[in-house]
């Protein structure tokens, strides 16, 4: 098993080229099953979650290229007749429920193993099938998998008592191909809805609202081929800038979309950096200062990411001050905590709040990856601890970060993989 070995004590400096989204490219993988041409996906990132979605898309029957060194993909669904997705490739991967609302849109028949992923909470799948049963569909789960059946799918009000952005993404496929008007209240409004969106509507779906906490999807009898550019990931945008941040540097992101990082950005600012924004660049100058510490609480957007939790506590943990973080979204995600702590953190837990008080300097230690996000918020801290801070179980960064050592090293990060 890889590990990443980070010597700190650098402060970053430089450009990066930040890659689409994993958020929007695999939904939009899952609703090129929906057509009835090839759909060709641009911007896209080489990431172990997009070779999974392709081998799963492939196992359903669909013709997959997947061109990673130009960033393209390109589905041909017409061949695709299966309807099972297997346990063997949603275990690891739990945006693979996203199949069942296009191969039940399309096919009338969806057999979806109960999904995996990063072990930080409950995130019910009964949201997706309440959703999908109003536009007409028979499920049951039994023996593990999701089971669907439905003639055609009938428009109907679909009204979450919880945003869910996996659930909104699921009926919102479902409901391009029904037979009618789908409105969709209380959804989720993320900007890789906006962009799953997009792209349904380049394949001539009829959507209204996204973006918004109401999405109203007039039905049509057939999608078509269509071209489609993935949007920037706000995430890893926000982790680079945070890894500028808590080494007092000076980091410009490029190709990125501002527009979807109000929330971050102001954390930052409020965390003293000064920030420029010019057209898809992102430029964040520190001037050698150390961070001051910062409060934030996690909210569906456009409140504070919950993917980008671990990042801030992180930049908390040598800050100037104390600052809490209030996680909101998932009950299970400060699994990073303990392994902060090892590299001598101050972090104290009560329920879903932890109050981190900022120390002078951290050092390096042996640490373990608990999930995507908490593997990047380990190197952040590796970057600035004195010393070797060494990761362990990095498969999780590799679901979700796109050569992120290497983009890290080319801003002068000392750090470098180990194979297993």
């Amino acid at each position: 098993m890889d590990k990443i070995v980070v010597t700190g004590g650098v402060a970053l400096e430089g450009e990066v080229r930040i890659s689409g989204a994993k958020n929007a490219v695999l939904p939009i993988l899952c609703a090129t099953l929906l057509a009835d041409g090839p759909v060709e996906i641009g911007n896209v990132p080489d990431l172990h979650d997009v070779r999974t979605t392709a081998r799963l898309l492939r196992g359903l029957g669909a013709e997959v290229e997947h061109a990673a060194d130009a960033a393209v993909v390109r589905v041909d669904p017409r061949p695709a007749s299966g309807h099972v997705a297997p346990y063997e490739l949603v275990r690891t991967m739990r945006a693979s429920v996203l199949v069942l609302g296009p191969l039940l849109a399309r096919h009338g028949a969806a057999e979806v193993s109960l999904p995996g992923g990063c072990a930080i909470g409950s995130r019910p799948v009964d949201l997706h099938i309440r959703a999908l049963e109003a536009l007409g569909a028979e499920i049951t789960v039994e023996h593990g998998y999701i089971k669907a059946r439905a003639g055609r799918l009938r428009g109907g009000e679909v009204k979450f008592d919880m945003v869910s952005v996996g659930a909104t993404e699921n009926v919102l496929m479902a409901a391009t191909l029904a037979e009618g008007t789908t409105t969709i209240d209380n959804a989720a409004r993320e900007p890789e809805i906006v962009d799953l969106a997009a792209c349904l509507v380049a394949m001539g779906a009829r959507i209204e609202g996204a973006g918004t906490s109401r999405i109203v999807v007039h039905g049509v009898d057939a999608l078509h081929a269509a071209r489609h550019q993935v949007i920037a990931d706000r995430i890893e945008t926000g982790t680079f800038l945070v890894a500028g941040a808590i080494t007092r540097g000076r980091v410009v992101a490029t190709h990125a979309r501002p527009d979807t990082l109000d929330a971050v950005l102001a954390k930052l600012r409020e965390a003293g950096a000064d920030i420029e924004v010019d057209g898809d660049r992102i430029a964040l100058d520190m001037r050698g200062r150390r961070p001051r510490a910062v409060d934030i609480v996690t909210e569906p957007h456009p409140g504070f990411p919950t993917d980008m939790q671990a990042q801030l506590m992180a930049l908390d943990c040598i800050a100037e001050g104390t600052g809490t973080i209030d996680e909101r979204i998932f009950e299970n995600r400060f699994m990073h905590v303990n392994e902060l702590m090892r590299l001598g953190a101050h972090i104290d837990i009560d329920g879903h709040r932890a109050t981190v008080t900022g120390v002078e300097r951290l050092t390096g230690a042996p640490v373990m990856a608990t999930d995507l996000r908490a593997s990047a918020s380990l190197i952040l801290a590796g970057l600035v601890a004195e010393g070797e801070t060494t990761i362990d179980r990095i498969y999780h960064l590799d679901r979700g970060y796109e050569h992120i050592e290497r983009k890290l090293s080319g801003l002068g990060a000392r750090i470098r993989r180990i194979a297993a």
